[in-house]
């Protein structure tokens, strides 16, 4: 008989701890809910309390799909961000598309005051914010994949990213100086990021742009792969560099600009879960790493956010203290043992 392959049995466990992470996440909260209670909900029953039923369908489940969907989409975009500039600390935002999405926010959070009041009120609404930050980042990525198709080099692409963030960086800061304590305040919250604030349809939203990223991501393995060796070795096996460059620009910039549209800018995910997958892998390989990252991503997503609700209390701390606080530490270890980024 011929043994299980290793990487099933592991792929079968992160799933399972993967289930038993989003069944405690719905439980969590200032009202403890029993995981028995949350099956049953979930799966079309009725939990024993009626309220349980509400919490759960209303609040926690809806908040434990966004975790999922942002702990993967990040993940993902991270990994593929690593791979294209063959650099080890390169994430999900270094294309400039957070502070992109950030000075769109900050233009309309921070400069309502100037506008007639009714019009203020539009976009400040949570559907105002989320157009404002699609808008940023996506001219971000215009202007960055405008500069791709006239650059053979890569990491002048991440160079110029860089400076993207720096200019929008710049104006967001003016932008604050001039702005009122309230303003700022409100600017500051969605920084700070937040995953328990999507109806079902902006989930359902979130859903279908995480999707199709993810089906680009999916395309990309094999031409990742053969990115490992450098761009010319790709080259030679006959990859079209530059469209392939695109599709994974376009698929990142997809993943993390939505994210940070619907939950804001979240930290440390999108750079530490690659390399957590490939450290419980000891793989290169993308037909492995994609689908342990997708599972680590949801996995240590659903953890910050249970660890951020704590448990029993009515607080909820940012979303991003939670993933900086064990994030950094990965990053910082990751960096001391240099061996894990051959």
């Amino acid at each position: 008989m011929k043994s299980a392959n290793p990487n099933t049995l592991l792929f079968l466990i992160l799933f399972l701890i993967a289930l038993l992470c989003l069944a405690i996440n719905i439980s969590s909260g200032s009202v403890a809910i029993p995981i028995k209670e949350v099956f049953k909900s979930v799966l079309g029953g009725n939990a024993s309390k009626e309220t349980w039923d509400y919490i759960i369908l209303n609040y926690r489940l809806p908040k434990a799909i966004t975790a999922v969907l942002v702990g993967m989409g990040l993940s993902i975009s991270g990994l593929l961000m690593q791979t294209l500039f063959r650099n080890p600390l390169a994430g999900p935002y270094v294309l400039g598309l957070s502070s992109g999405s950030s000075l769109g926010v900050a233009i309309v959070t921070l400069g309502a005051g100037l506008l007639p009041p009714f019009i203020a009120s539009i976009l400040l609404s949570s559907y105002g914010i989320i157009l404002a930050s699609c808008l940023g980042s996506f001219l971000v990525l215009i202007a960055v994949l405008v500069v791709s198709q006239h650059l053979r080099d890569t990491m002048a692409i991440l160079i110029i990213g860089l400076m993207f963030a720096s200019f929008t960086s710049a104006i967001v800061g003016v932008l604050s100086y001039f702005s009122t304590a309230e303003q700022l305040q409100k600017f500051t919250f969605w920084s700070l990021g937040s995953i328990g604030n999507l109806s079902w349809s902006s989930i359902i939203i979130l859903g279908l742009a995480v999707l199709v990223g993810l089906i680009l991501s999916i395309i990309s393995i094999k031409p990742l792969n053969s990115l490992l060796l450098g761009e010319n070795y790709a080259q030679s096996m006959g990859m079209n560099f530059k469209k392939t460059r695109l599709i994974i620009i376009f698929a990142t910039s997809l993943l993390a600009g939505s994210i940070t549209a619907f939950a804001g800018p979240i930290a440390f995910i999108g750079l530490a879960v690659p390399h957590v997958a490939k450290l419980a892998f000891k793989t290169s390989n993308h037909h492995t790493l994609f689908w342990s990252t997708l599972l680590f991503g949801a996995i240590i997503m659903l953890i910050c956010d249970t660890v951020s609700q704590l448990p029993g209390t009515d607080l909820v701390l940012p979303i991003n203290a939670i993933t900086s606080i064990i994030g950094a530490p990965i990053v910082i270890w990751l960096l001391i043992r240099k061996k894990s980024f051959q």
